[in-house]
């Protein structure tokens, strides 16, 4: 189920001074202390902050009901002071409020919208319906936890500075190629819910790259193998895999068997990279989804083209 491509749509870039929105479109704010770090971080770096009055609400496993949620979306997207539109955590519930936006209407007023983790499926969807330029970015309770690159990569995208060339430290290149195709992924979970839904992502002739938190090994073997026996891994441009992180103590060997997994299931004619500073760890750079974008193994870099 896949869109012809849109034109892209840069956000206008931010400003010191100018205000940014904090919008809850999945789980409800838990941790109060990550949240005060990140609100000043923002102050500190000269930004104005933004929250709903409904912000901290709570309804079981999700910020309020769909429709609260969406209309908070919707009110702080359009309010005109509001230059940019950050997530403060995931969680789950963004695949519910698809049906109660109107996504042309949002491209018709661009802006900066930031988030991972469950944001996989609202920037996804965006930018593949509209070619808004989304960023998989820190949502604002994980700015704490995000190293000193990670937060420049922050900064430099609420800037509009999204593109250029990367060259990630550490990154392993696990099979050699060149690709070159437009830039999508996320959270793994998150994109295999979207397989048979009208929201599906475009997989054919992507750079495609995953992440995931939380998973015992098995899980992340039955999604990896869910997307190759649906023909997802089949035809990529590229494959990068960030970090796959579970808490184990034993993080090493299994990120390893994460790369085997993936090298059994993947097409043979696209290069496949791991240990790529995108995730739920410190390491999680922003990254500006729709971009055409370039992956050399040659050099180790990717190259984002938002011109």
């Amino acid at each position: 189920m896949n869109a012809t491509a849109k034109p892209l749509i840069i956000p206008p870039p931010l400003n010191p001074g100018d205000t940014i929105g904090l919008v809850t479109p999945a789980g409800p704010v838990r941790d109060l202390v990550a949240f005060a770090f990140g609100k000043q971080l923002l102050e500190d770096r000269g930004f104005r902050v933004k929250a709903p009055d409904d912000l901290f609400n709570q309804q079981d496993f999700l910020a309020g009901s769909d429709q609260e949620r969406a209309c908070q979306f919707k009110t702080m997207w359009h309010d005109p002071e509001v230059k940019a539109v950050l997530a403060v955590r995931g969680g789950y519930g963004c695949l519910r409020l698809l049906p109660l936006l109107d996504l042309a209407e949002l491209a018709a007023a661009p802006k900066v919208l930031a988030g991972f983790s469950d944001l996989t499926v609202l920037l996804n969807e965006i930018t593949r319906l509209t070619g808004l330029v989304t960023y998989h970015a820190p949502v604002l309770n994980s700015l704490q936890r995000c190293d000193e690159t990670s937060r420049e990569s922050f900064w430099r995208m609420l800037a509009g500075e999204g593109g250029g060339i990367l060259k990630p430290e550490r990154l392993q290149v696990i099979r050699q190629g060149w690709g070159l195709g437009p830039l999508t992924g996320g959270n793994l979970t998150s994109l295999v819910h979207l397989l048979g839904t009208p929201h599906e992502i475009t997989w054919r002739g992507s750079i495609l790259f995953l992440e995931d938190t939380g998973e015992p090994p098995y899980r992340i073997d039955r999604l990896l193998t869910h997307l190759a026996r649906a023909g997802c891994l089949r035809d990529l441009a590229g494959l990068i895999l960030g970090t796959f992180t579970n808490n184990s103590g034993e993080e090493e060997a299994w990120t390893a068997a994460v790369w085997t997994r993936v090298l059994e299931l993947a097409g043979d004619n696209y290069p496949i990279w791991g240990n790529f500073p995108v995730g739920h760890g410190s390491r999680n750079l922003s990254l500006p989804l729709g971009v055409t974008t370039e992956m050399d193994s040659t050099t180790g870099t990717l190259s984002l083209s938002t011109d």
